[in-house]
């Protein structure tokens, strides 16, 4: 059990603060504070003893030195040894157990409109030493850094007199977590201004959590749910829930994985996913349009899916999912009549507040031991990147179809084939491991639809029975990467069937 006698409390966010001190000062514990902190405290009725009493040095440098010395970090960092106890002693520092010290708020500072001399007078140094000290020192220096731990440990100490060895082991923890915290978004800010490649030496992202989910893909796997701090996009991870059970692991990817899909398009879009991958996209001219054709295309895959769109789900729309067993749905609003409906149905609904303009940064993935670190794929075709590697030309509608399905088969698992009107998918095949394979699966879900609509692949085409399986089905016309060693036979196909075919240059694999 530790006893506190004296505290060092210097926090940038005062709230609370006051309380907090009162009830120390009324425990009998002696409170020694810097410059805002012990004015606010002075200013409220609390005895305080100026840090400048200790170490008999004023605070210099508007402030940048205040508690950097030793007869402050001597008095938080001694221990109950008799050499510790007798050199404080001998230099007439006393011990100091408890540190209350919140940070300078450089994240706010940074999110909002800011100059780079503004972030680095909002780098704290004193308060980050003093935490990491306390935290060492933990059996013998409690570390308080957050508003939420004021009343449990004043709890603590008016019931027992002083903190147990749990108490102090969770409070060093938490200590270290926010010093962590604080200097990874410091680097990351530094890197961003200064660093001389994309990638850092040390990637540092920091992710707070959200949720402590049920489990993870699987039952008997235990997962929990984290986010970037500074995120100011529409996304799955500030969407707000409306109605229906808890986000499970599973949701949470599905939805992620719908909704990068629909922000894709500037006018409505409905995309339905199943694990991970899109049973079908569709446009329309309003959100009841899109969701309509997106059944269309697949209503097989479409039972128990998770369900986007990217513009405000109406009472009309809402009336046409009636029908249909729909696990999810994210979009931007709701209108009243569209939630009275959904209210009925047993259907997660999740509110997202707007759509993001633009999706940038990194993307990752772990691997045993290691970690892959790249861009986010936002490289957008134009039409006048197509190459014609066919005889025939491309007709319009083939143009604008085949840039609707390359938007769409950049989100599906390679090797992904995608089979289109302009408006809809009529046939997905996902995540094979031959592209003939794949073609073979968007082909039999297209059916007759298959008739006229596109080919897009997200890679160039090996052989040239991909292109046999859908001239057969009635493709019209084809958008690949080329780049084979044989396409000349792949354009020798095209050509013999009449089809169409352009190259864009690159691929879009996702795995």
């Amino acid at each position: 059990m530790l006893k506190i006698n004296r505290a060092l409390i210097s926090v940038s966010d005062k709230q609370g603060i006051v309380e907090f001190a009162k009830g120390l000062e009324q425990l009998g514990v002696e409170i020694v504070s810097t410059g805002g902190t012990a004015k606010t405290l002075s200013a409220a009725g609390v005895k305080v003893k100026e840090v400048s009493q200790l170490t008999n040095f004023p605070e210099m440098l508007d402030g940048r030195v205040k508690t950097l010395h030793p007869a402050i970090f001597a008095g938080v960092l001694a221990t109950s040894e008799q050499s510790h106890l007798a050199q404080i002693s001998k230099q007439g520092i006393e011990r100091i157990q408890m540190v209350c010290v919140n940070l300078y708020p450089f994240e706010r500072t940074i999110r909002g409109e800011h100059t780079l001399e503004e972030a680095i007078e909002n780098i704290d140094i004193g308060g980050p030493s003093l935490i990491r000290a306390g935290a060492k020192n933990y059996r013998y220096t409690a570390v308080v850094t957050s508003q939420d731990q004021y009343v449990p440990v004043l709890e603590e100490m008016r019931k027992n007199g002083g903190l147990s060895e749990k108490t102090l082991e969770q409070l060093a923890l938490e200590a270290f977590r926010t010093t962590a915290r604080y200097d990874a978004m410091v680097y990351s800010y530094f890197h961003k201004k200064f660093g001389e490649s994309k990638f850092p030496k040390t990637f540092i992202p920091v992710y707070d959590a959200v949720l402590q989910l049920r489990y993870g893909e699987n039952p008997h796997q235990s997962a929990a749910f984290y986010a970037e701090p500074d995120i100011n996009f529409p996304s799955v991870v500030n969407a707000r829930k409306i109605q229906g059970k808890e986000l499970s692991y599973n949701n949470i990817l599905d939805l992620d994985a719908a909704w990068n899909i629909v922000c894709e398009f500037s006018q409505p879009a409905c995309c339905i996913v199943k694990h991970t991958n899109p049973s079908s996209v569709a446009l329309g001219e309003r959100a009841g349009d899109a969701f309509e054709r997106c059944i269309a295309g697949d209503a097989l895959s479409a039972y128990g899916g998770i369900v986007a769109l990217n513009t405000k789900v109406d009472g009309t729309c809402a009336k046409k999912m009636k029908k249909y067993f729909l696990d999810a749905l994210i979009a931007p609003d709701y209108d009243e009549e569209a939630l009275e409906i959904l209210s009925k149905k047993r259907t997660m609904v999740l509110k997202t507040g707007g759509v993001p303009a633009s999706l940038t940064g990194y993307e990752t993935k772990k691997v045993l031991g290691g970690l892959l670190v790249q861009e986010r794929d936002t490289r957008i075709l134009e039409e006048h990147e197509l190459k014609c590697a066919s005889r025939r030309l491309p007709t319009n509608a083939e143009i604008e179809a085949m840039l609707f399905a390359w938007k769409v088969v950049k989100h599906v698992a390679s090797n992904g084939i995608v089979l289109a009107t302009e408006k809809e998918t009529v046939g997905i095949g996902p995540g094979q491991t031959s592209r003939v394979m794949a073609v073979k699966i968007a082909v039999e879900k297209a059916g007759e639809r298959a008739k006229g609509a596109v080919m897009a692949s997200d890679g160039f085409f090996p052989f040239r029975d991909g292109i046999d399986v859908a001239a057969k089905a009635g493709v019209s016309a084809v958008i690949q990467p080329g780049g084979s060693i044989r396409d000349g036979e792949v354009i020798d196909a095209v050509n013999e069937y009449g089809m169409a075919m352009v190259f864009t240059g690159w691929r879009v694999f996702r795995h």
